[in-house]
């Protein structure tokens, strides 16, 4: 079992940034992979980011040119920067890893995981 740990939200004012951490959680694990989703109110989960094993990114056009992922050297932690920020942005913000997306030493792990969650309030 990996716990990703997610820290970095908060309220902020529009226009202004933010940014969220994803680490999992144990000393033999690292990132190969991460989504970021996001779930406004009363709307469903939306994949805003995302940053593939061939260290490739790929955004949603609602946010292309304002948020960046990016990861860690030594691939601990994943990261969303995200910059310009609206009040459509609002919402609880979930890393994603998929199948494949971590390993632990050499092995890969086969499992999807979930960080807990993360909510971020742009203010108008």
């Amino acid at each position: 079992q990996v716990d990703l740990i997610e820290s970095g939200g908060g309220l902020v004012q529009t226009g202004g940034s933010l940014r969220l951490s994803c680490v999992a959680d144990g000393d033999t694990f690292a990132i190969r992979a991460v989504n970021w989703y996001r779930q406004g109110p009363g709307t469903g989960r939306e994949l805003v980011a995302s940053l593939t094993m061939d260290g490739s990114t790929n955004y949603a056009a609602s946010v292309k040119g304002r948020f960046a992922v990016s990861r860690d050297q030594n691939r601990k932690g994943v990261y969303l920067q995200m910059n310009l920020l609206e009040p459509e942005d609002t919402g609880v913000y979930l890393c994603h890893t998929p199948p494949g997306g971590i390993v632990s030493g050499s092995n890969i792990l086969i499992s999807e995981y979930w960080g807990q969650g993360n909510q971020v309030t742009v203010a108008s």
